[in-house]
């Protein structure tokens, strides 16, 4: 199978079975959204989920958040990997959201990355969550599946180099969503360790799957 037919497969399957893929975490509006991404790297949502609805009803707005001390936010996120540092972050964000963008979250990957704790992915999740935009964020799950099913060379080591060759074959409409389907699929079937590739529905296009059929030489050995 040629490298367009498997992505002509991808977006097939889930544009007709995963139409409305959204991300699972929880926010009300652009500014907790932004906070919940930078909160979730190396974290799950559901983790993640649990903990923002006091953070926002403690800091509602940026405006509060960029005026509260380490001690006001730490407990609020005591319990998210990296609480120390993600922390400083949410804070420096919001100083920076607010005294440089006036409390609106900026719709521009170069904007984005300004604010501290925002780095290429969460900016690009925003962009294309918030402002439907054709960007791919590369998380970990993104990483591992697009290369598993063969959208993207082996040979691209770097989560930039993913999201070039993506964005390169899927077309801007897609994008947003294929996003979300890579993330999902990597997250309840093409799991890191035990890949539950007898149940996975798409199993008919993946290269990590062609491979796991293939007999296995052995050698006879001569008593």
């Amino acid at each position: 199978m040629t490298k367009k037919e498997r992505y002509k497969g991808f977006i097939a399957y889930f544009s007709e079975n995963m139409k409305n893929a959204e991300t699972e975490l929880h926010y009300a509006n652009p500014y907790q959204l932004l906070v919940a991404v930078i909160l979730s790297a190396q974290c799950t949502d559901k983790r993640i989920n649990l903990i923002t609805p006091a953070l926002f009803n403690a800091f509602p707005v940026p405006e509060l958040l960029a005026k509260a001390t380490f001690d006001d936010v730490f407990p609020h996120i005591r319990s998210v990997s990296y609480p120390n540092n993600k922390t400083k972050n949410i804070i420096g964000m919001a100083q920076t959201l607010v005294g440089e963008f006036k409390g609106t979250v900026p719709s521009t990957v170069e904007d984005l990355i300004k604010m501290p704790g925002v780095g290429r992915k969460t900016a690009n999740v925003i962009a294309s969550v918030i402002y439907n935009q054709p960007t791919m964020a590369v998380d970990t799950h993104v990483f591992r599946v697009s290369k598993r099913l063969g959208l993207v060379a082996a040979s691209a080591s770097t989560p930039l180099a993913v999201e070039k060759e993506l964005v390169a074959n899927i077309a801007d409409k897609y994008i947003p969503f294929a996003h979300h389907w890579l993330i999902l699929h990597g997250r309840y079937v093409c799991v890191a360790r035990s890949p539950k590739c007898e149940a996975c529905p798409i199993s008919f296009l993946c290269k990590y799957f062609e491979k796991q059929k293939k007999p296995k030489l052995g050698i006879a050995l001569k008593a």
